[in-house]
């Protein structure tokens, strides 16, 4: 039996524009899973236990940040962290697509939720004839914003008849780790079209040509086109 797995993560949130939070994104990744990625997976637990991470959850903003558990790493500890990450996905047969709206202040979560709701479907029809080639997609979601949950429930339940919905935690799902990459990558690129790259942003990747050239243009390559 063809199955799909479809992970899906968001940065940001659907209350009004706030300074901190001007987006909300995102991102979905796509996993075949007739492609094996056991050692994959394998590989990079180990990776990280050789950084003293053991069954550890790569939160990929709070690395930049320099919050939660990663307040008292130096900034090179934390770029190691991110670059195992980054390795771990580029090797990994997967695709991803990333979705945004740009919030406004004059806030209105109608239109807000319409326009995400309305690229969601457009890709996901776009691509149905690919999709319904799999007797089950299984779409993996931790119902962090209840706006989002709605929107996925209605949108692939009409466009894809074997759609499975499952609750998920983070750390039990490397996929899960690898699209809160994504959405932080993709926030990192609107962010610096806006030319609002924070001194977080740019101290721990160098430069934004370090960034894009490390970072930003390998994990490009995974785009669903």
């Amino acid at each position: 039996m063809k199955e799909l797995s479809i992970f899906i993560d968001e940065s940001g949130d659907f209350g009004p524009y706030a300074k901190h939070s001007p987006y909300y994104i995102v991102t979905m990744v796509f996993h075949d899973q007739s492609e094996e990625i056991n050692q994959n997976i394998l590989d990079f637990e180990r990776a990280l236990d050789y950084l003293g991470l053991e069954r550890h959850c790569v939160h990929t903003g709070p690395i930049i940040r320099r919050e939660e558990n990663y307040q008292h790493l130096t900034i090179e500890e934390r770029r190691k962290i991110l670059n195992k990450i980054v390795a771990f996905t580029r090797k990994l047969p997967i695709r991803y697509k990333s979705f945004h709206v740009a919030k406004e202040k004059d806030f209105d979560i109608i239109n807000y939720t319409q326009n995400l709701s309305k690229q969601i479907a457009s890709f996901l029809s776009q691509k149905s004839s690919e999709l319904e080639k799999y007797q089950t997609v299984k779409v993996y979601y931790d119902n962090g914003q209840i706006e989002l949950t709605k929107i996925l429930t209605s949108v692939f339940s009409i466009i894809l008849p074997n759609v499975e919905f499952r609750k998920v935690l983070p750390k039990d799902y490397k996929l899960f780790q690898v699209a809160d990459l994504f959405c932080t990558m993709e926030l990192l690129k609107l962010k610096k079209d806006k030319g609002t790259l924070t001194q977080s942003d740019t101290k721990i990747f160098g430069s934004y040509e370090i960034l894009k050239r490390n970072y930003l243009k390998p994990i490009s390559k995974k785009e669903y086109r």
